[in-house]
């Protein structure tokens, strides 16, 4: 494999987004291209989510990954749109199943325009970018994205039966991370290896790269809901408990701390209510009881393995790209 292009010196995720803006910038032009519905409200609720600060972290997976493999066309930022499409349905989807009132910082969708609204024009999303991945005639990528699709359906069901449940395994929860989270920047870091026509042992490689990586985010974000500052969030903290949601932090806290800490712990997940002095407590168990360190440090590992899946590939700018990535997907304060 040739290793492209003059490899450059890249230091920061800062320095990523600023070689590859140009193709980022591409993505954009595509995904004001795809919006093209007839019905007018659908392009205005889709561009509510799609312009509300999301950093196309898929999309550049997709780019990156296409380079790492010696591409040089133009497909991979039509593509790069399209998992942008479908990350954004899973967003309106996931914002109704929630009941969410803020998507980095702004007022959903869901309480702008409503439930059904929200969910219909998923769909479209959905249904659009479907129709548009047919166009590219690739069997690869039709099965990459549709198999993403379907874990990622399965995944949300998954996560459902076992909300307000404290006592999920954690394979389990790992399970709905892998599904939900993982399938689809999995998919885009094939997509990108598809279309630059790699082997199948290097678009598998591609794969599991992502997977790991998409585990690891989902990781650090879960930890997030309860650690980072709530305004540069963009969310409420502590969401996922006061919806009943038992991820990696809240899991360890609940094999290690005390039976009255536990019994508050799950009477709040099966009542969904949490006050702020509530929080502050069981985040502060987390702190004395080394969860947030265990879940970090399990996202750290999976970030180590996904980087062991690159060291198939020859050194380039895109290599290293994909390195610096994968550290931020774990140090970011989204």
């Amino acid at each position: 494999m040739s290793n492209g292009p003059t490899t450059l010196t890249l230091h920061s995720m800062a320095d990523v987004w600023d070689v590859y803006r140009e193709e980022l910038e591409g993505v954009e032009d595509q995904i004001r291209k795809n919006l093209d519905s007839s019905v007018a409200l659908v392009n205005t609720v889709a561009a509510h989510i799609l312009n509300s600060g999301g950093k196309r972290v898929r999309p550049l997976f997709v780019l990156l990954s296409a380079h790492l493999c010696g591409y040089a066309g133009q497909d991979h930022q039509a593509l790069g749109s399209l998992v942008e499409f479908i990350h954004t349905a899973t967003l309106l989807h996931d914002d109704v199943v929630d009941d969410a009132d803020l998507r980095r910082g702004r007022r959903t969708a869901s309480k702008v325009w409503g439930n059904q609204i929200s969910i219909l024009v998923g769909d479209y999303l959905y249904s659009r970018a479907i129709c548009q991945i047919v166009d590219f005639r690739n069997q690869g990528i039709n099965e990459a994205l549709s198999e993403a699709c379907r874990k990622m359906a399965e995944g949300e069901v998954l996560q459902l039966y076992y909300n307000g449940n404290p006592l999920m395994p954690e394979p389990e929860y790992l399970r709905i991370i892998e599904h939900k989270t993982a399938g689809l920047i999995a998919a885009s870091c094939k997509i990108g290896a598809i279309v630059a026509g790699a082997t199948e042992e290097l678009q598998e490689a591609l794969f599991r790269f992502g997977q790991r990586l998409g585990i690891a985010f989902q990781l650090a974000d879960d930890t997030l809901d309860y650690t980072a500052n709530g305004e540069h969030l963009g969310k409420t903290l502590g969401q996922d408990l006061r919806q009943g949601k038992a991820t990696l932090p809240l899991l360890h806290l609940l094999q290690h701390c005390s039976e009255p800490d536990r019994q508050l712990i799950k009477d709040r997940m099966e009542t969904r209510t949490l006050t702020d002095e509530e929080l502050r407590r069981i985040v502060a168990l987390m702190q004395e009881y080394g969860s947030i360190a265990y879940a970090m440090e399990r996202a750290h590992a999976f970030v180590a393995a996904a980087k062991r899946d690159l060291e198939l590939f020859h050194d380039n700018t895109a290599k290293r790209a994909l390195s610096i990535a994968a550290d931020y997907m774990v140090t970011r304060d989204r």
